[in-house]
């Protein structure tokens, strides 16, 4: 999940002496006007930890399910020595081919340790990022992440994947490489999530300046700059992507053609792992999948989000007198 909230608007400015000012409207993007003082970039005071937890897990759930195939010909066109059953050219050929050859599922098997990891950590995520936006709006750090779900996701979603359901996987890795293989790409993901979200963020804010520069609701804004924004940061961080890969799904016929023996870790090794299988090239494998399954995912997630802001403030708005 790779998507931050916008921090445009400034705060309403503090009650002088004498009457107070009458209140006015401000109209965001064809629904009904928030009073002025309430900022729609930030959720009405009133709104309760459950309000930001609700936002964040139906944003994090939908981006990551609608999306899911694409995902999974993602981690596939990053196999560093594929299977020649599958060396795909696109991602549609990869997609048709799953279909037609492993059955209708196959695209989605792994789906659902993906939601049962995403909505818990969206919320959390979105609810701590609220809380903590006035205070420290210039930080800013990935959530979204469940790193026994991504291994366990990419097991599953591999060709040939001996594993058939989640707590299958769950049970062989645990028994078979212990409890650690679960964190064994922990430092790749957090190394590659800095330079995701610092990309994903700026891009997004100077798309917002041009696109949406009042900062009002403008769902066309958020997809636009969403889109591109994530598409940026997703083709940027890709080498780590590939190395994350590489790390949680252990590669057998890949780290066999080396005489690895054992299992990888660390990221420095899967560096120089990578490089030895395939030189530079190899860390941009499945780019384009990457970048195709970004772009609507951060999409996606930002107009599902910047909507709930946007319907929970009308909402608290509406009950006040």
């Amino acid at each position: 999940m790779e998507l931050s909230c916008a921090m445009g608007g400034n705060a309403a400015a503090p009650p002088g002496p004498g009457p107070p000012p009458a209140t006015t409207a401000t109209t965001t993007g064809g629904g009904a006007g928030l009073r002025e003082g309430e900022e729609y970039e930030s959720l009405p005071s009133g709104a309760t930890l459950g309000t930001h937890m609700v936002a964040g897990a139906v944003a994090g759930i939908m981006e990551h399910a609608v999306m899911y195939p694409v995902d999974s010909v993602k981690t596939r066109m990053q196999s560093l020595q594929p299977d020649p059953k599958a060396q795909y050219r696109s991602v549609l050929e990869a997609l048709r081919r799953m279909v037609l050859t492993e059955g209708f599922w196959r695209p989605l098997r792994g789906i659902n340790v993906t939601v049962l990891g995403a909505g818990p950590a969206h919320a959390l995520y979105f609810a701590c990022y609220e809380k903590i936006k006035k205070s420290l709006s210039d930080v800013f750090q990935q959530g979204g992440n469940s790193h026994l779900a991504n291994v366990v996701k990419q097991r599953l979603q591999m060709f040939n994947s001996p594993y058939t359901s989640v707590l299958g996987c769950v049970r062989t890795v645990r028994r078979t490489e212990g409890f650690g293989a679960f964190y064994r790409s922990y430092t790749t993901q957090l190394t590659m999530n800095v330079p995701f979200q610092a990309i994903h963020f700026i891009t997004y804010e100077l798309l917002q300046e041009h696109l949406n520069p009042q900062r009002l609701y403008n769902p066309g804004s958020h997809i636009v700059a969403g889109a591109v924004a994530g598409a940026a940061a997703a083709a940027a961080t890709t080498p780590l992507d590939v190395c994350k890969t590489l790390l949680n799904t252990q590669e057998n016929t890949a780290l066999s053609s080396l005489n690895i023996r054992g299992h990888l870790s660390g990221m420095a090794n899967a560096f120089g792992t990578v490089y030895r299988l395939g030189g530079l090239p190899a860390f941009f494998k499945g780019v384009r999948a990457r970048v195709i399954y970004q772009m609507p995912s951060t999409a996606i997630a930002w107009s599902v989000y910047e909507f709930f802001k946007y319907f929970l403030t009308q909402h608290v708005l509406e009950r006040k007198p």
